[in-house]
């Protein structure tokens, strides 16, 4: 059996329905406190034991640990919210930072020493060069991805003194919904550019505010490397066969090494939705580069993994959760 923190999230559901479909036989135990979290998107999973539980809850990891057999945790729980993050850190630190302590010691205690772990590309900050790979400096200009880098360090740490094995698996803008059309991403408040959009074609929001159209870029607004859930999800069960298999730590970033601008997400939306996404220039956010996008080299020759879906497939299904959003 593995453990799942945070599985009923939006990637982390994703990833425990690939898993379960990949591999019927195996018992999945999601630890969740459901803040962020929807139990709907694990509906239908016979082979899903769902607990209600803080990771920073000691104790409690204790008791599950001790009640099942883990071999094995994957490790999605975390506030994500990068303005958040920064007009309330504490919040950040103690869920994201001492709550991963908090689990850490309770796997130590019980003997279980694998880990993926679910990283950033915020552990980078601005970066020095693009694409951006492995061995680019690690320096976080907003409290979320220094908690992420943070969490980062100290499970080295424990490989390094206790012999854990880990894969720390740094995405880029994660994206899109499950193709069934069931399942997909609803964050209250709403922060990621695609859903926004397409809410606003769906009638849900009046206009869209785009930060910045003076980047150095060819259209002016900023570019990343959007990825479609599914492709984490494959990528964090990738990660988890090789920590069966052999020892040690990794990190790895998980991208499509193909950058997109936000007018030209805004103009896939139109075309997936056929309707029109009004929008409105705004000054730049803080801290936001002009360009993140993966060097994701380092996944395929490791994991032998590479993304399946492009931005207009991502779009396309994340259009179609929209329009029929369940929770």
């Amino acid at each position: 059996m593995i453990l799942v923190t945070g599985g009923s999230g939006y990637i982390g559901s994703q990833f425990v329905r690939t898993y379960c479909k990949q591999k019927p036989q195996e018992k999945v135990l999601v630890v969740d406190n459901l803040v962020e979290g929807h139990p709907e998107a694990l509906e239908g999973l016979s082979n899903v034991v769902l607990e209600r539980l803080d990771i920073d809850d000691y104790d409690g990891l204790k008791r599950l640990f001790s009640m099942h057999e883990i071999r094995a945790v994957v490790h999605f729980a975390a506030f994500c919210y990068v303005g958040e993050s920064q007009e309330d850190p504490g919040k950040y630190y103690q869920n994201n930072v001492a709550g991963s302590i908090s689990l850490f010691r309770a796997m130590e205690d019980c003997g279980v020493r694998k880990l993926v772990f679910s990283s950033s590309c915020a552990t980078y900050g601005t970066p020095i060069n693009v694409p951006i790979d492995e061995s680019h400096p690690q320096n976080p200009i907003n409290v979320y991805g220094l908690t992420k880098h943070l969490v980062e360090q100290i499970i080295k740490g424990y490989a390094d003194t206790r012999g854990w094995s880990y894969a720390a698996l740094r995405y880029f803008n994660a994206s899109g919904a499950d193709r069934s059309g069931v399942f997909g991403e609803s964050h209250d408040p709403e922060t990621h550019i695609i859903p926004l959009a397409l809410q606003v074609a769906a009638g849900k929001l009046d206009q869209l505010q785009i930060f910045g159209d003076d980047y150095d870029t060819p259209d002016g607004t900023c570019i990343r490397d959007y990825i479609h859930v599914e492709d984490l999800a494959d990528a964090h069960i990738r990660a988890l066969n090789k920590l069966e298999i052999q020892e040690g730590g990794i990190a790895i970033n998980l991208g499509t090494t193909f950058g997109a601008s936000v007018k030209e997400v805004v103009d896939i939306c139109q075309e997936v939705s056929g309707r029109k996404v009004k929008h409105v220039f705004c000054p730049r956010r803080p801290g936001d580069p002009a360009r993140l996008v993966a060097d994701a080299t380092k996944a395929y020759e490791y994991l032998g993994w590479k993304p399946k879906h492009d931005l207009r497939s991502i779009i396309q299904t994340a259009w179609t959760w929209e329009t029929n959003k369940r929770y």
